[in-house]
């Protein structure tokens, strides 16, 4: 006996338990090592950007969170599991309290971006099997890329196989997913985000072995984490204040200088204010010491007429 297996188009609920009435995990251990830093690796570097197109804070960043699209029995079969996402124009807490999950049937706004990082070669992660129903009414589980493409919608989704260190990027186009080309630098465009996806080979935490996934701006320039930001702007901060002292210093030599420069200056005319005096006592003629000196005959009617009145005084 043959079992026809049907599938029927799947509607969103537009009603059902909220957040707080759904379970917040399956019960299943996080498949890797990589995924917890990838995640806060992604989130950290992309911050900034969020915060500038968003400034009321209006976004929600999901890792490893459930994303509710069905109401099943159990609970949890209804929801699947993006290892990173971002939701723009909703609110990070609901009603005072932290997110437990994104129940689309609450909010009916779809992921821009959900990242999966595959721990086995991917198949999971593309699998587009259906929800179907068989005449028992035995219901067959939908693969998560056909609820994220069919279902949920979400626009942009990255499957990074980890073992490989390969990254595929699929963006929905009229209700289908298309396989992007990555750009010259290697990249996946982000255009809502003016961002760029792709991979970076260095040192993240303790480990420099594997690729991490990474945002890079429009134009190619590495989106860097909040650390290296901070140690940037230690840098800077270092380097202006080596520039500050060099200035003060040479403030300080050049201040220096024109101090030894006028002394010498002060006791030159000393000097000349003196010889002249003597010259005078001798008998010479304004002229004759105009010519000794190599002044002017005006030079040293100054320096006589000084002399006079520091003598009167």
């Amino acid at each position: 006996m043959t079992t026809k297996t049907t599938t029927k188009p799947f509607i969103i609920p537009t009603s059902g338990p909220d957040h707080t009435q759904l379970p917040e995990s399956d019960g299943t251990f996080v498949k890797n090592f990589a995924e917890h830093p990838q995640s806060i690796l992604l989130t950290d570097s992309i911050e900034p950007v969020l915060e500038r197109i968003h400034p009321d804070g209006q976004y929600a960043i999901g890792q490893d969170s459930g994303i509710y699209w069905r109401i099943t029995e159990p609970k949890h079969k209804g929801a699947e599991a993006p290892d990173w996402f971002y939701v723009p124009g909703v609110p990070p807490n609901l009603d005072g309290k932290t997110r437990r999950s994104y129940v689309i049937w609450k909010e009916m706004i779809p992921p821009l971006i959900a990242l999966e990082f595959a721990s086995g070669d991917g198949s999971e992660e593309r699998d587009s099997t259906p929800l179907s129903n068989t005449e028992e009414g035995e219901v067959s589980e939908p693969g998560k890329y056909w609820v994220y493409e069919k279902i949920v919608g979400i626009t942009y989704y990255g499957i990074y196989v980890i073992d490989t260190g390969e990254l595929e990027v699929y963006k929905l186009v009229e209700g289908s997913y298309q396989k992007m080309k990555p750009n010259q630098r290697g990249h996946y465009p982000i255009e809502e985000l003016e961002v760029e996806l792709g991979l970076w080979q260095g040192r993240y935490i303790n480990d420099s072995q594997q690729p991490w996934l990474r945002w890079w701006d429009n134009t190619g320039k590495l989106l860097l984490m909040g650390k290296e930001r901070e140690k940037i702007a230690q840098a800077r901060e270092q380097k202006e204040a080596q520039a500050r002292l060099k200035a003060e210093q040479e403030r300080q030599q050049a201040e220096q200088e024109r101090q030894q420069a006028e002394a010498k200056i002060a006791e030159f005319q000393q000097l000349q204010r003196d010889a002249v005096s003597r010259l005078r006592d001798m008998g010479l003629t304004t002229e004759q010491i105009a010519e000794v000196q190599s002044l002017s005959v005006e030079q040293v009617k100054q320096i006589l007429e000084a002399d006079s009145s520091n003598e009167s005084s």
